[in-house]
Formats: structure tokens, C-alpha cells, sequence
């Protein structure tokens, strides 16, 4: 070797032992307890650690990660350069920091990479900010690991984005339902778009029988029926509380006697357009509701449907048979429509009312995950009125639902 490339690697070698002995001492320094060194003189060690840190190579760093990332007490500054560095050195310090505090896992899931944010999604102190970053990233499979994380705590907004995420992200869906934040709301929504499965269990676990909210308000339907209350609000409060599912004032304008008329009329002569929608009226629900029920592939909300209105098996097999869905032999039954007629067993009336009901009414609730994740023609959160002054209840919606 040369005696001047010698001289350049002793020199650089002697640099290096230079800035790893400082580096030690500084890490010492700034990891001594507050009662054991000078507060000030912790902070200008922790500055000029940085200022080394910056111009070490990656052993010197996660030597520093290591040491400081018990402490609770480090400096900020320094967790945080650490925090944002390679996965190798940033994991130490993501996964095992306590000196972290949600300003700064916020900074690293928004600045970070998929890696950063999936060690921040793994820690025990994943708040309600960190959750609402987390899921505002588009990061699937930090979301994954946050959901899995039984210390993680999600928020109302995280929760929504997360359901309207799982359209698209199926592998969500089961992790959403184990989770305690999950309401009827969201789930009765994602019930569209689970696989057969995670169906039954939306059923099982979000249907209720509303015998609290009836009780509550019994004299209110008494009242209501007397004096013929029309406020639209409160009648669509009051038709998702209330025990009766078929429409009586539908049925009074109905051509056809009764519900099962109606579909034994539509299994004879084919279902229109109208017959369907008259269905509906006569179940109670909106065509809109209805349509999305009739037309989905998997089945189970006819069976829900036929359940709630109260059908005996015979007209919801009538039903399923109007909507040209096989049916197979008696002694070949088709095996889908058996799954079904399962699901349609297996419900009682008042819980797949509850169902129903949601549905029907999540198509037009304010809160809706639906309504929340659908484009401002639906629903004008910064609508103003005459004199250009946004009312004070689209304001109130505005700042509820984050929409800008």
C-alpha cells in the first residue's frame, strides 16, 4: 500500500475512533437522570449529539438509538432525527421509545416511509391522532397492523375512514370487526362489500331488538299517531324505532291486498321496475334500499328483508324465485339459495328489522360512512344562505365531519 493512501486511512480511522469516543461521552451525558446532571448542560449535549449524529455513519447511530431509547428523558430533537432515519435505525426507536410523544409519531407517519409508519402502527401508545394520521396516509398495511393492535385507540374519524378504506382493502374488514370503536353504523354498511363470512357475523353481533328505544318511546308513537305528526325528521327517527316494518299507508294506495299478493303477482308475471318498487313501499323501505338488497350478489339482505317484513318461508322463496335466482330441485336445492334460507332462519323479526331499518336510513343519515365518503353533490357541507353566511348547522356538520 502506498505510504499516502496509508496516511489517509490512518487519518480516517483515526476520525473515526475521534468521533465515536465523543459520541459515547455526549450519549453519557444527555442520559444521565435529571437529578444527576444540570438540566442545561444536558440540552447543549443533546444540541452538539445531534450535530455529530447528522455526519455519523449508521453504526454510530444505532449505537445512540439503543442507548437513548429507553429513556423518557432523551432529547427530543435527537429521538426524533433518530425516529426519521433508515428502518434500521428508526425501528429501534419507533418500537421501543417512550420519549416519543404523539406530536412527534404524527410527524413520522405523515413524513415517514410505509416502514415508519407501520412500527408507529405496532406501539402501545397509538392515540386517537396518531390513528386519524395513520389512516389519512392511504397506508394499508399500516392500518392492518394498527387495527390488530389491541393498545391502539381509534377515532370516530379514523373509524369511518377505515370502513370506507375496507371497500377496497378486504383484508380489513374481519380486523374492523373486532373492534370495539366498530358501531351499527359502519358495520351494517360494510356488510355490502364482505365476503359471505364476515356477513353472517355483522348479523349476528350488530342486530339488536330495540325493546330500550320502544319503551322510551311509546308515548311519543301514541302522540304522534293522535296528532299526526308530519316533521320529516322525527318520522324518519321514529320509523327505525318503531315495532311495525310494513308500510299500511302503502298498502291502503296498493293495487294488490298484501305484501305476498305482490310477490306472488311478480313470481307469475315477471318483476318490473314498478312491481319492485311497489315491493318496497309495501316492505317499508325506499326503492333505492330496496334496489340495492334485490341487486346484490351475495342474497343474505332478501333474507333479511323477508324476515323483517314478517314473510313466511314459502313467499320468500316466491321472492328469491321473482328475482331469478336459482332455486334447484326438491331433492337438489341449489346451495347458495340454501346459505340464504340459513341467514333467513336464522334471524329473528325485531333484529332484521334493526337491520333493515339501517340500512334504509343510511342512505339518507347525515353521519352516514356513505354519506361522509361520497362526493359534495350529495350533501353541501359549506352550503350559505341567501346573504352568504354559512348557517350555523352546516357549520356545526362541517367541523363534525372534517369536510373543508
Amino acid at each position: 500500500m502506498p505510504d499516502g493512501v496509508s496516511s489517509l486511512k490512518n487519518i480516517e480511522d483515526k476520525s473515526a475512533l475521534e468521533r465515536i469516543a465523543l459520541l459515547r461521552r455526549l450519549v453519557d451525558v444527555v442520559a444521565l437522570p435529571a437529578s444527576a446532571g444540570g438540566l442545561q448542560d444536558r440540552a447543549i449535549a443533546g444540541d452538539i449529539l445531534l450535530e455529530m449524529l447528522i455526519e455519523s455513519d449508521e453504526a454510530g447511530r444505532i449505537m445512540t438509538a439503543r442507548r437513548l431509547a429507553p429513556l423518557v428523558e432523551a432529547p427530543r430533537r435527537v429521538l426524533r432525527f433518530l425516529a426519521h432515519d433508515t428502518p434500521t435505525v428508526s425501528s429501534i426507536i419507533l418500537n421501543e421509545c417512550k420519549g416519543l410523544d404523539q406530536s412527534d409519531l404524527v410527524n413520522v407517519v405523515r413524513s415517514g416511509t410505509s416502514k415508519h409508519r407501520v412500527a408507529v402502527a405496532g406501539r402501545r401508545d397509538v392515540g386517537p391522532c396518531v390513528a386519524d394520521a395513520i389512516t389519512e396516509s392511504g397506508d394499508i398495511e399500516a392500518m392492518e397492523v394498527m387495527l390488530a393492535n389491541r393498545q391502539s385507540q381509534l377515532s370516530d374519524f379514523a373509524v369511518d375512514r377505515l370502513v370506507s378504506e375496507s371497500r377496497d382493502a378486504a383484508q380489513l374488514c374481519s380486523l374492523m370487526l373486532q373492534r370495539p370503536e366498530l358501531r351499527p353504523a359502519h358495520a351494517l354498511v360494510m356488510f355490502w362489500w364482505v365476503e359471505k363470512g364476515v356477513r353472517i357475523d355483522i348479523l349476528k353481533r350488530f342486530s339488536a331488538e330495540r325493546n330500550t328505544l320502544i319503551e322510551a318511546c311509546s308515548d311519543i308513537f301514541a302522540e304522534a299517531a293522535r296528532e299526526n305528526w308530519s316533521d320529516p325528521t322525527v318520522r324518519k327517527g321514529l320509523q327505525v324505532i318503531e315495532r311495525r316494518q310494513r308500510n299500511r299507508a302503502a298498502l291502503e294506495r296498493s293495487d294488490f291486498k298484501s305484501l305476498e299478493d305482490a310477490i306472488v303477482f311478480a313470481l307469475k308475471e315477471g318483476l318490473s321496475r314498478e312491481l319492485m318498487d311497489e315491493i318496497c313501499y309495501l316492505c317499508g323501505i325506499k326503492p333505492l334500499t330496496g334496489a340495492k338488497i334485490f341487486a346484490d350478489d351475495g342474497g343474505e339482505g332478501v333474507a333479511v328483508l323477508c324476515k323483517a317484513v314478517g314473510l313466511k318461508r314459502q313467499y320468500f322463496k316466491a321472492l328469491w324465485s321473482a328475482l331469478k335466482r336459482p332455486i334447484g330441485r326438491p331433492n337438489d336445492p341449489d346451495p347458495r339459495f340454501l346459505e340464504v334460507l340459513e341467514v333467513f332462519e336464522m334471524m329473528a323479526v325485531a333484529k332484521a328489522q334493526t337491520v333493515v331499518r339501517y340500512w334504509n336510513w343510511s342512505l339518507s343519515a347525515a353521519f352516514s360512512p356513505e354519506i361522509l365518503n361520497v362526493g359534495d353533490e350529495t350533501i353541501d357541507l359549506t352550503q350559505k344562505d341567501a346573504g352568504g353566511v354559512e348557517s350555523h348547522t352546516r357549520k356545526s356538520m362541517r367541523l363534525i365531519f372534517g369536510r373543508s
